[in-house]
């Protein structure tokens, strides 16, 4: 909670102006293509009221230009708006948390985490026919590398012509810097029907249900936890990373998967929407919108630190 109140004031003074810079532009982009709208219906009556087939054609073509460039600019403002929201969000991270100042967080907004990393984790069902991603973050906390991104994966629906969201939202990895032995892996209880099969694969590969072995009685309500005979589990999920994974999924009614793999840890968070996303059409000085992405993030690289300061 204390440091959602230091984010609320990081971004009234360094978040919302960088906004209401974008805001103007925005304003200026909408206003443009307003006039443009204008002018356009006003050629294209101009031209039916002429009726000269030779003026249309000729005016076909600036036309044509002039609307490949207003898309030029809306594009444009999309793919400047999340980089520099995001490397804000990126600075305030990298001073609160236990974070290498040599490697500092950096962000790439085209690429994304590798399907192999994301099939490793052995979460989700390997069959795949979408693999799409953004907004790619890497750093290290404590001794732990880290990387991120949003993630939309889809298959081909069986039943119908379309196509079955497999997971959709923001998944990291990190790598532990010393030998680890353990594989443990945890999903949603009421998602079990649809992860039947990563279930069976896991368990033809050692794993177990150790339901049993979580104390936390509404961790164990929340979540299977599957795990090899191996595997200490209390050392790999320990109980205060089961207790922030219950309060961020009590506070925001969002799926949590996650897998440890020796040393190599995967979580994901599922979400329904591209965060950080900027709408042409309305205003997008939105606070919620920003904590969303803010807190997904930090989610993560809490779970990243813990398992270190635990380890």
């Amino acid at each position: 909670m204390k440091r959602l109140e230091e984010f609320r004031q990081y971004y009234n003074h360094t978040i919302h102006p960088e906004l209401m810079r974008l805001e103007r532009k925005r304003l200026r982009l909408l206003r443009l293509m307003l006039f443009s709208a204008i002018i356009l219906v006003g050629i294209i009556l101009f031209e039916f009221y002429m009726n000269i087939l030779v003026l249309t054609l000729v005016l076909s073509i600036p036309i044509g230009l002039y609307i490949f460039y207003i898309g030029y600019r809306i594009r444009e403002f999309r793919l400047t708006f999340k980089p520099q929201v995001m490397n804000l969000i990126l600075d305030f991270i990298d001073d609160g948390m236990n974070y290498d100042p040599e490697h500092p967080l950096v962000y790439d907004a085209k690429k994304k985490i590798s399907k192999e990393l994301f099939l490793e984790s052995q979460i989700f069902p390997k069959n795949m026919d979408v693999y799409s991603g953004e907004d790619y973050i890497v750093g290290r906390v404590g001794e732990m590398d880290f990387e991120m991104s949003e993630l939309n994966v889809k298959a081909l629906s069986k039943v119908s012509s379309g196509y079955t969201q497999i997971f959709r939202g923001v998944f990291m990895h990190a790598t532990f810097p010393e030998e680890a032995r353990g594989r443990v892996i945890i999903w949603p209880r009421y998602l079990r029907q649809h992860f039947t099969r990563s279930i069976k694969n896991f368990h033809w590969e050692g794993g177990i249900n150790v339901d049993h072995e979580i104390l936390n009685r509404d961790f164990k309500k929340a979540f299977l936890t599957y795990a090899t005979e191996d595997t200490h589990l209390v050392s790999i999920l320990s109980e205060p990373m089961q207790d922030a994974i219950l309060r961020y999924r009590a506070q925001t009614q969002k799926d949590i998967f996650m897998s440890f793999q020796d040393r190599e840890i995967y979580a994901a968070i599922s979400e329904d929407k591209d965060l950080l996303e900027p709408n042409i059409w309305r205003s997008n000085l939105n606070f919620p919108l920003i904590r969303e992405f803010f807190e997904d993030i930090h989610l993560l690289l809490r779970i990243a630190e813990d398992f270190d300061q635990t380890h």
